[in-house]
């Protein structure tokens, strides 16, 4: 059984100092080339599921999806990841679907695009956070608005995204409320707001301090090094995937994406979850894309996703060895989520500050 949860693997990356990618997935084609990725460098991985992704594909068709995954590849340990959940209900389905670990996006209301109040984010956190830790399953929080420093925009990602514009002090996470946040909901991993934002068009120009606020990061990870940091909206957006899909058809203006140099600093400050889905989007698209022009007589799926298939697996593989993930897949011992529970029973899991709450005050 190599189906692991978020916080042993997260706890495990710490340990070592290296991330770990975590890859979207919607279809059989992605979950075969994110497991072949993480074969070829044998690491372990974290393979996610948006709200979104789990109408398409249906549940109980990801379910056995993810299990045929574990069964394939039982010798690398995989993390299934419920991506920005909504509420409670959706967070408790995951887990009952045979999620590991469960994100509970508390910066937006229940709608997905109306911004919650402190208050609100610390109570429905906590709220999953007792419900996963008594199965043993992992929760992974949000603090701070995903979105634009350039444009105080988001970017909706399956149905998911805040409309109309939001100041700075929504779109970076406040260091010093980050610590109170951790100590109520008591959290394994907290995704932090810096600047990044969902899809392909996150930057207008190469990001600088201005635009993505790597020293937010830095300033949390000084007052919780212990709490595992998670950056979503990590992709890329290589200028050679752009170049292929608008070389064959493709009307993809330029844009920029977080540099991977930016991401391995953030892994150098606590960040050990990286959220990935638009490289790879990219990446069989254009494939998709040149097989169409190169052969427009062409009707079988498997000859353009085969492709498509292997572009994907390219930038997964590329991810593993930046971010220090490969060789670590048969270094851990996967602990099942009852032995998980039972941690979080005694406390042993509880969140660990450098120093007291009480004397911090």
């Amino acid at each position: 059984m190599a189906r692991i949860t978020l916080r042993q693997l997260l706890d495990h990356a710490a340990e070592h100092g290296y991330a770990v990618p975590a890859f979207n997935i919607n279809n059989m084609e992605q979950g075969l080339a994110i497991m072949q990725a993480a074969d070829d460098a044998k690491a372990p991985v974290i393979i996610q599921a948006s709200r979104g992704a789990r109408q398409y594909a249906n549940d109980i068709m990801l379910a056995r999806l993810i299990d045929a995954l574990v069964e394939i590849y039982p010798h690398i340990p995989i993390c299934m990841h419920q991506d920005h959940g909504n509420n409670e209900a959706t967070c408790a389905t995951a887990i009952q679907h045979g999620f590991t670990s469960v994100m509970m996006d508390g910066s937006l209301e229940a709608d997905a695009k109306t911004p919650a109040s402190y208050d609100y984010n610390v109570n429905i956190t906590r709220k999953v956070s007792e419900m996963a830790h008594w199965v043993g399953a992992s929760v992974e929080g949000e603090l701070g608005v995903l979105g634009s420093l350039e444009t105080g925009e988001g970017e909706k990602e399956d149905g998911h995204g805040f409309e109309g514009k939001l100041g700075h002090d929504q779109l970076l996470t406040d260091p010093d409320q980050a610590v109170d946040f951790v100590e109520k909901t008591q959290v394994d991993a907290l995704a932090i707001a810096m600047g990044t934002s969902h899809g392909a068009y996150k930057f207008t120009r190469k990001p600088d301090g201005d635009i993505l606020a790597m020293g937010v990061i830095e300033e949390i990870h000084r007052r919780l090094p212990n709490t595992h940091l998670v950056m979503h909206g990590s992709s890329s957006v290589p200028q050679d995937l752009q170049d292929i899909i608008n070389e064959y058809g493709g009307q993809m203006p330029q844009t920029w994406g977080v540099p991977v140099e930016e991401i391995q600093r953030g892994i150098k400050h606590g960040v050990r979850k990286i959220n990935i889905d638009t490289d790879n989007r990219m990446a069989m698209t254009g494939q998709i894309r040149r097989v169409f022009a190169e052969n427009p007589e062409e009707f079988d799926p498997r000859k353009y996703l085969k492709p498509a298939m292997e572009a994907m697996q390219k930038i997964c593989r590329q991810r593993f060895a930046e971010f220090g993930t490969e060789g670590y897949a048969d270094k851990i011992k996967v602990l099942p989520m009852s032995v998980m529970a039972k941690r979080y029973a005694t406390g042993e899991l509880a969140p660990k500050f450098a120093v007291s709450r009480k004397a911090a005050e």
